[in-house]
């Protein structure tokens, strides 16, 4: 066989592996960046943060201030910022407003919300809570105009499918949050712009699963539901949550 037979048979093998070559085969996202709900930090986000790192995702948590919708949202814009590569932004509860002001940063690929509030433009946590009610204990109110959990009422409320001994510390570990953060209008929603992604914790009583799937359905999100988790499913559910940000890892990876 003559050198240019051999030359032009290897560009034809090359040729037909690049045709062959499935569409799916594109990389996964690799960037995960997490952000937290109110009364509560990021460190809640270990469970799915450990699965992630093991199936080979760089994660990124933010830890917001939650002393204003603004502040919130730039603490995540500042992590945004970092990443060098297009990410998949994940929330769970007050988190899901705050990335759905924060979710058009040009390195959002897609959104994924977890027993989240997403708002549309004009509306409120707050107003679409009345829409459709909790079934929690009010919420303590300090002078200074921040709001908490009682913490009596926690672990039923909050994170009834966690050991006692959990709930009780986070119970006690609260980060009293700005109450003016759920009466702040949404102005740009990214689910409008962006893939989403859902999981509706079916024993909800922070928000209630009604308007999870509300808000699902609204925002055509691919959605999941999670049979007897409380609102603190992030935590209670982390290998389901994390197939689930793998799911929009995937399929929001370009093509």
């Amino acid at each position: 066989m003559t050198r240019r037979r051999i030359k032009n048979c290897f560009v034809l093998v090359v040729a037909c592996l690049v045709l062959a070559w499935p569409a799916s085969a594109s990389p996964p996202i690799k960037n995960i960046v997490l952000v937290h709900g109110a009364f509560v930090d990021g460190s809640g986000w270990q469970p799915v943060y450990d699965n992630l790192v093991q199936d080979g995702y760089r994660v990124t948590l933010v830890q917001e201030p939650l002393t204003s919708l603004e502040e919130d949202v730039a603490a995540v814009r500042r992590i945004l910022d970092r990443q060098d590569s297009p990410c998949i932004l994940v929330a769970h509860s007050y988190g899901g407003t705050v990335i759905t002001e924060a979710g058009t940063h040009p390195k959002v690929a897609a959104l994924v919300y977890i027993a989240a509030h997403a708002p549309d433009e004009g509306e409120t946590e707050a107003g679409n809570g009345k829409k459709f009610p909790n079934s929690s204990q009010p919420l303590v109110r300090t002078p200074d105009g921040f709001l908490f959990l009682d913490p009596a009422n926690f672990a039923k409320d909050f994170a009834a499918d966690l050991p006692a001994t959990q709930a009780e510390f986070m119970a006690h570990a609260q980060m009293p949050t700005a109450a003016k953060v759920f009466t702040t209008l949404i102005t740009n929603p990214a689910w409008k712009l962006k893939p989403s992604w859902y999981m509706v914790a079916k024993a909800d009583r922070t928000i209630n699963p009604d308007l999870e799937r509300m808000y699902a359905e609204r925002a055509h999100s691919h959605k999941v539901e999670a049979e007897g988790a409380s609102h603190a499913v992030y935590i209670s559910h982390p290998k389901e949550v994390a197939a689930l940000i793998e799911d929009a890892a995937q399929q929001a990876a370009p093509r």
